[in-house]
């Protein structure tokens, strides 16, 4: 069997004379105006589509947000929790940026308070 060689064979024939647009009939013409006029209401139709399940799914979510009245008794017992205002400190990794005095004093050196103070002076 012999394979044809692709060289010789015209994929397109060659153009002996110039082609001119022809314009499109009135039945043509009329049956792109129906394809736009069906591609537009179809994509209004998937944009109305898509904004009410958007309003179902929003109007669900407002109705499982209601409170439910087991969550204040949880919420009367629950221990206040404190805020982690610096992590590291709370783990031990670097030093409190408010120290909390250990053995039960009042905190402060005596060179946080006025001399006044200190002396047991009045102040004026």
């Amino acid at each position: 069997m012999r394979v044809p060689d692709f060289k010789t064979i015209p994929v397109v024939e060659p153009l002996t004379q110039p082609r001119h647009f022809a314009q499109p009939s009135v039945r043509e013409r009329r049956a792109q105006a129906v394809h736009r006029l069906q591609i537009g209401l179809f994509g209004l139709c998937a944009m109305l589509m898509i904004v009410a399940l958007a309003n179902v799914i929003m109007e669900r979510a407002r109705l499982a947000q209601v409170d439910d009245p087991i969550q204040d008794v949880v919420a009367v017992d629950e221990q206040p929790k404190k805020s982690a205002a610096d992590p590291l400190a709370d783990i031990g990794v670097v030093p409190a940026s408010d120290p909390s005095p250990a053995d039960g004093s009042t905190g402060g050196t005596s060179a946080d308070k006025p001399a006044a103070a200190v002396q047991g002076a009045p102040r004026r």
